[in-house]
């Protein structure tokens, strides 16, 4: 083989070589491309087309809705995304629940009346209830409400601060409420003063044992000068 016959054998292999690298460098090209695209669901394709879509039509209004504003006026508050996910997103706190306050401090200035409950409004059951009025010997009365006695002294009421207020049936298991309503009127008990002191010693027991907390009739947590103030004006009125 003479010096230019074997010249075009080595330019017709280098030919060769570099159609094959090419060739062999768009097959590998092919399957990873078809590989990728059988890596994706059905439903991920369809996702990302309808994210897509949504996307176009917000940008869409974004741009309307900017066109038609003032530029000395912003109307940035009127610009939802998601209109009817945030009609449907949950308050960031819910309203407190129906209350119900017996007649006897609606009806009278000078009732003395505590709520107990959680600060959240969480439900009391039927059995935390009755054990705990069970535990400082509370008795059935008139209007559903329960009754705290010395002998044959009414000391003090309880009633359901939930509506209707009854505290019938209270140990049971389909009992619930929101808190307590502990009060009485000063006016209609033989010795206010002591009717009192005894209704706190049985709240701090209630408190203890239904890990609640004590408010006043405004919602306003119950403070030691609250209670120094009321025993004074007691005292004043017994004196």
């Amino acid at each position: 083989m003479d010096a230019s016959t074997f010249r075009w054998v080595l330019v017709l292999i280098a030919v060769v070589a570099v159609l094959f690298i090419y060739l062999y460098g768009r097959h590998q090209s092919r399957l990873r491309r078809r590989a990728a695209v059988d890596s994706f669901t059905r439903e991920e394709i369809e996702s990302a087309f309808i994210e897509d879509e949504e996307l176009r039509d917000e940008l869409e209004n974004l741009n309307r809705i900017l066109n038609e504003a003032d530029d000395d006026e912003p109307v940035l508050h009127d610009i939802a995304i998601k209109p009817a996910l945030e009609a449907e997103e949950t308050p960031f706190a819910l309203p407190d629940p129906d209350m119900f306050l017996p007649p006897d401090y609606m009806e009278n200035d000078s009732a003395i009346c505590y709520l107990l409950r959680h600060s959240d409004f969480r439900l009391m059951t039927g059995e935390e209830v009755g054990r705990a009025v069970n535990q400082i010997g509370l008795q059935p009365g008139a209007e559903g409400f329960l009754e705290y006695l010395e002998g044959e002294q009414l000391m003090f009421r309880v009633c359901s601060l939930s509506p209707p207020g009854s505290m019938s049936g209270c140990d049971e298991l389909d009992f619930s409420t929101v808190g307590l309503v502990c009060f009485f009127d000063p006016q209609a008990v033989e010795d206010a003063a002591r009717s009192y002191e005894v209704l706190l010693k049985k709240i701090d027991e209630l408190v203890r044992t239904l890990d609640v907390k004590v408010f006043k009739a405004n919602q306003d947590l119950l403070t030691i000068s609250d209670v120094t103030e009321t025993r004074d004006a007691l005292g004043a009125g017994q004196a």
